[in-house]
């Protein structure tokens, strides 16, 4: 089941990319970020810290678009204007959720945090569809894809130290970093392909810094799930768990590398 759902996963990720208009790849990083943002008010509501969903999951939806539509400044201040009543939003739902309590000021920084932490970085990644294309986009997937394999056998063939023993134990120090060296050799050797004119030199330092930002990204969301008990962020996808556990990594290496692309390539 584990190796259907991987299947169907990337012809529905590398079919809408390639085939299938851009518009498409930016309702599926919305809805990603609308299940994700869901899914990560079910983990807050382990520990007493709930709040709806659906209010979470449609404002990550917004936020994503938001981002694509101000990126290029069209329309201007579209996400200046989303994140402002994301504010006021998230003031009133804390307010209607109910009278004074040791959990409201959870619930209050969720509303907030949730929406941006998924919808900004799957924003990103649909702005790198449509301003520099699939292949870039893939290229990246395919990196934080090959650092998270490498980390893994690495870390099956020779760890020995935790990398977070607290947060993830099953990491190891030699796994992260026969990951992060994979990735940075397969990265330098492809990257011309996905971003031409772009230096070797250059994509071996891109390719490190999205690596070690996958490999905190997902310690980050360990840290979430393991500070709520829970094992996955949900059972959406057979085998592999939530949307949030399959984009942990791409929430903290989409936005480094938008900044590349924007303002150094």
């Amino acid at each position: 089941m584990r190796v259907v759902s991987a299947g169907v996963l990337l012809v529905v990720i590398f079919g809408t990319l390639w085939f299938l208009p851009p518009w498409a790849t930016v309702l599926l990083a919305a809805g990603a970020a609308w299940l994700a943002a869901g899914e990560l008010a079910a983990i807050a509501a382990h520990v007493g810290v709930v709040v709806p969903s659906m209010v979470v999951g449609s404002a990550a939806a917004v936020v994503s678009v938001a981002f694509l539509a101000s990126a290029e400044g069209t329309p201007a201040g579209a996400l200046a204007a989303v994140l402002l009543a994301l504010i006021v939003a998230a003031g009133a739902v804390a307010l209607a959720l109910g009278p004074p309590n040791p959990s409201m000021i959870g619930r209050a920084a969720l509303l907030v945090m949730a929406p941006l932490y998924t919808g900004l970085p799957l924003g990103a990644i649909s702005w790198v569809l449509c301003f520099h294309g699939p292949a870039a986009a893939t290229w990246l997937l395919v990196m934080i894809a090959v650092s998270d394999s490498g980390q893994y056998y690495c870390g099956r063939a020779f760890g020995r130290r935790k990398l977070a023993p607290a947060v993830s134990p099953a990491k190891t120090v030699e796994g992260a970093v026969g990951g992060v060296v994979v990735a940075v050799v397969v990265g330098a050797a492809t990257g011309t392909w996905a971003l031409p004119g772009v230096s070797i030199a250059a994509l071996a330092v891109l390719t490190l810094a999205l690596a070690l930002a996958g490999i905190v990204g997902d310690l980050f969301e360990s840290l979430l799930k393991r500070s709520a008990g829970v094992k996955d962020s949900s059972h959406l996808i057979p085998g592999h768990g939530g949307v949030l556990d399959r984009i942990d990594s791409h929430l903290f290496a989409a936005p480094v590398f938008y900044l590349f692309l924007r303002y150094i390539a």
